[in-house]
C-alpha cells in the first residue's frame, strides 16, 4: 500500500484511529479527528513520500522538522506505517490459539468447565432428579512488556541515506509479529519436539508410536484426537483441525492434504496390499496446513524438522491455548526520543538532530502480550521419530 493511500485510509477510519491514539494522549492543534489535522497530515505525508522517492531534496524534510506541528505529524506518519505493516503481515498463531484481552499486568485466571453434559438419566415416578457433576480447570498467565530500540545516526540523515526511515516501520512491525509467533511456538514445542508436559501419556495426546507424517500417521492422529472424552465420558466435538508442520515437512503435508485421491487398504491404512480402495481425499475438507518456520528454531536439539501437530480450531469448543493482549495496547506502539538539547540562540530542536551527547536518533517499539496452554484434549502431536 502506498504511503498516501495508507494515510487516507487511516484518516478515514476516525473511530478506530481516535481510539488507538487517544490512549497515548497525543493531540495536535485541537485533536487528530479534525479536518484541519487530516489536511495537515496528508500534506506532511506528501512531503515525506516525495523525499523518500527522491522527488524532493532531503533538506526540505529537515527544515519541516523544525516546526512543532510537523514533528507530531511525522511521528504519526511513521506510527501509521508500522501499524499498517503489522496488520498486513500474515498471522499464523490465530489459526491455533484463541485471542484474549487482559486489563493489566497482574496474573489472570481462565476457568474451563467440564462435565454437566452427561446423557440424561431416566427419572422414576416421584424419584429425585440426579445431580450432575461439574469440575473446573484453572489456567493462569500474565502479559509482559517486550520491545527494542532502533537507533540511527544524524550523519545518515544528513547524507540523505533515508533507507533507515523507509525501512524502520517495516522492521519494527516484523519484530512485533515475529515476537508473537516465536512466543506461541515456544508454548507447544520444546527443544526436542512437542512440549513434553502438554503432550504426554497422561494427557493421552501423543500419537501412538510417534510416526512420521503420512496418511497412516494422520489416521492414527485423528483416532487419538477422536478418542478424547470429557469427564462425563462424552465425545468432544471439534471443528476443523490444523496440521502444523516445520518447513521440512511442507511438501509432504501439502501433497497429502491436496491429493485428489488416497489409495487405502480395504481394512484401513495405506493401500499396499492386493486389495486397495481408491477414495476421494477426505482430508482436504477437514485439515488445514500451517507451515511454522519457528518449529526447527525452537526444537533445535532434535526432532525440529520431523515433529508435527494436529490442533483443533480455537474458535470451536475448547481451545488448546490462549494469547492475551493488554487492553488498550493490543498493537505494537512506536515512540521517538525527544531531543534533549537547546540551541544557544533559542528555538525548537529538530528531533532528527538527535540527542545532546551523540546526535543519535532513537526510536523504540513496545508490545505487550502473554499466553498459556489450555486444553490438552484439543491437540495431539508426534515427534516423527517412529519410536
Amino acid at each position: 500500500m502506498q504511503l498516501l493511500d495508507l494515510i487516507e485510509t487511516y484518516t478515514a477510519q476516525d473511530a478506530s484511529a481516535e481510539r488507538l491514539y487517544a490512549r497515548e494522549g497525543r493531540r495536535v492543534r485541537g485533536g487528530r479527528n479534525t479536518p484541519q489535522y487530516k489536511t495537515a497530515l496528508l500534506e506532511a505525508a506528501r512531503l515525506y513520500e516525495g523525499v523518500l522517492a527522491g522527488r524532493l531534496p532531503g533538506h526540505r524534510l529537515s527544515e519541516a522538522m523544525t516546526t512543532s506541528d510537523f514533528s507530531y505529524l511525522f511521528g504519526d506518519i511513521i506510527d501509521r506505517q508500522m501499524l499498517a505493516a503489522y496488520q498486513h503481515m500474515p498471522v499464523m498463531w490465530q489459526s491455533i490459539a484463541k485471542r484474549g484481552r487482559v486489563r493489566d499486568f497482574r496474573t489472570v485466571t481462565r476457568y474451563a468447565l467440564d462435565g454437566g453434559e452427561a446423557v440424561l438419566s431416566e427419572v422414576k415416578e416421584t424419584a429425585e432428579y440426579p445431580a450432575a457433576s461439574v469440575s473446573d480447570s484453572r489456567y493462569e498467565y500474565k502479559v509482559k512488556k517486550y520491545g527494542k530500540r532502533l537507533p540511527f545516526s544524524w550523519e545518515a540523515f544528513v547524507n540523505d541515506d533515508l533507507d533507515a526511515l523507509r525501512e524502520m516501520p517495516q522492521r519494527l512491525a516484523n519484530s512485533a509479529r515475529f515476537s508473537e509467533e516465536r512466543f506461541v511456538a515456544d508454548l507447544f514445542a520444546g527443544a526436542t519436539g512437542p512440549d513434553s508436559t502438554f503432550f504426554s501419556v497422561g494427557n493421552a495426546n501423543v500419537v501412538t508410536g510417534n510416526p512420521a507424517l503420512s496418511v497412516a500417521g494422520l489416521t492414527t492422529a485423528f483416532n487419538t484426537l477422536a478418542a478424547q472424552v470429557d469427564t462425563d465420558g462424552n465425545p468432544i466435538y471439534l471443528g476443523g483441525v490444523v496440521l502444523v508442520v516445520p518447513p521440512a515437512l511442507k511438501i509432504t503435508a501439502n501433497n497429502i492434504i491436496n491429493a485428489t485421491e488416497i489409495l487405502a487398504a480395504d481394512g484401513g491404512g495405506d493401500g499396499t496390499g492386493n486389495n486397495q480402495l481408491r477414495v476421494a481425499n477426505w482430508l482436504r475438507n477437514d485439515v488445514t496446513v500451517l507451515v511454522n518456520p519457528w518449529l526447527p528454531i525452537v526444537s533445535n536439539s532434535s526432532n525440529g524438522n520431523t515433529s508435527w501437530y494436529l490442533i483443533a480450531d480455537p474458535n470451536v469448543g475448547r481451545p488448546a491455548m490462549e494469547i492475551g493482549f493488554l487492553s488498550g495496547h493490543e498493537s505494537p506502539e512506536l515512540f521517538m526520543k525527544s531531543p534533549n538539547a537547546t540551541r544557544v540562540g533559542g528555538g525548537l530542536i529538530d528531533p532528527m538532530d538527535g540527542d545532546f551527547d551523540t546526535d543519535s536518533i532513537d526510536t523504540k517499539v513496545r508490545h505487550v502480550f502473554g499466553g498459556t496452554l489450555l486444553d490438552a484434549k484439543s491437540a495431539v502431536a508426534s515427534n516423527g521419530s517412529g519410536s
